[in-house]
């Protein structure tokens, strides 16, 4: 028989387990199975990355759609026949195209007017030589007398009354052209009359100042011709600074207004005022609205001589080099429907208040854009915003799945050491 060989199978048996392993493991299959839910929490971040305001294509893509005040809101690219457009439509009146310069008006007779008159005749003295307050002019030949009578006040019909004379016009008269009158009617009843007429005291030529100015007050007006700025100075000049300050001149029907800082600047504005003209001194301190990726988030004032794009940028230190879209600069306005163009104009539906919502859209990365922001106006209560750039919303959602995922993977990794 041949030598039989035998295997002999022992059973194995478990390595003893180390208890103190429990919690490691447990912890690290616990790691493991947060990762799904924490990146699928980060993924839905993703429509939630914290914003200042909407992005530059949703502006675009949504706002046509949306209602302001029951007006549809329109987007327009800011352009060189825009920003023109916007400047012809939108131009002040100045007040020499509107009310004139005008002439001295001080010497020209109204209602309640108060006027010394004096008639004078030629020797012998037939009319006025015996009768009143008489006074000589004598020369080598003659002696002349006049006769000063009493004062006249211009009644509520426009008239006075001179003695031999009867009752004249005077309202809207000139002195010069009342004494021609006078004259003309004693010839034939006194020798060689001559009148002389003068205004004593000025009730119906006054201009009434108004507003912000140091003393409200009725400034009458002489023959010296006031102009604005000399009514400016009799009520005590303005409260606030120049540059803020903006006159409106009501003139009948007519209503003309202009920046403060205008008329000082070019005289052509310094108009003669008139009887019954109300200047009123406003106070008007216009502001705009920051908002977005800029250098500073604000209300910003400005003056009332206005403002551009370009100084508006320049105020709130220019946009965010690490945030902002070039592309994405946008101007929210309530704008006047004459400044849009006629076909754009034909389909506005506009707010109750007569403004159409717009939106303009400035393309910073276009170079000749800077051109044009040196002449595109910012108006008072517009808003400025700068939205962010794709890459900077990016930045901020890896920022966000950084910021979580790196706690996860330092416990990983010091589970697995």
């Amino acid at each position: 028989m041949g030598h039989m060989h035998t295997t002999i199978i022992r059973p194995r048996t478990r390595a003893p387990t180390d208890n103190r392993l429990f919690p490691m493991m447990k912890n690290a299959s616990f790691a493991r199975g947060l990762a799904p839910v924490t990146l699928a929490l980060a993924l839905s971040a993703c429509a939630s990355v914290p914003s200042s305001g909407p992005s530059a294509g949703a502006i675009v893509k949504d706002a046509p759609q949306t209602a302001v005040a029951g007006a549809d809101i329109k987007v327009i690219d800011v352009t060189d026949s825009v920003t023109r457009a916007i400047l012809a439509n939108s131009r002040q009146a100045s007040f020499a195209e509107t009310l004139g310069d005008g002439r001295a008006i001080g010497s020209v007779i109204g209602k309640g007017d108060v006027l010394d008159i004096t008639i004078w005749e030629a020797p012998p003295a037939a009319l006025f030589g015996a009768a009143g307050t008489t006074s000589q002019l004598t020369s080598s030949s003659s002696t002349a007398r006049g006769t000063a009578l009493p004062e006249q006040m211009v009644d509520s019909d426009g008239l006075i009354t001179v003695p031999f004379v009867g009752r004249i016009r005077a309202d809207g008269m000139t002195p010069q052209d009342i004494a021609k009158t006078i004259s003309s009617r004693l010839v034939g009843k006194a020798n060689q009359p001559q009148a002389i007429v003068r205004l004593v005291r000025n009730a119906a030529a006054n201009v009434t100042v108004v507003g912000d100015v140091a003393s409200s007050a009725r400034v009458p007006l002489t023959a010296r011709g006031e102009r604005v700025l000399d009514v400016l100075a009799s009520a005590g000049g303005v409260r606030q600074p120049v540059n803020k300050m903006t006159v409106q001149i009501t003139r009948g029907l007519k209503v003309a207004s202009l920046p403060l800082d205008t008329v000082i600047r070019d005289p052509a504005q310094n108009v003669h005022l008139q009887p019954d003209d109300v200047m009123t001194v406003l106070y008007q301190p216009f502001s705009f609205t920051a908002l977005g990726a800029i250098g500073r988030n604000d209300e910003i004032p400005f003056e009332a001589t206005g403002l551009t794009l370009a100084q508006a940028l320049g105020r709130i230190s220019g946009l965010q080099d690490s945030r902002a879209d070039a592309r994405g600069v946008f101007v929210f306005r309530l704008e006047d429907p004459a400044t849009l163009d006629p076909e754009m104009r034909a389909t506005a539906r506009m707010t109750p208040d007569g403004k159409v919502p717009v939106i303009y859209r400035v393309n910073l990365k276009d170079p000749a854009t800077f051109f044009v922001a040196q002449s595109f106006p910012i108006r008072n209560k517009d808003v400025l915003f700068v939205s962010n750039a794709p890459l900077a919303d990016i930045q901020k959602f890896v920022n966000v799945i950084y910021s979580t995922f790196l706690p996860v993977a330092t416990t990983a990794t010091a589970l697995r050491q």
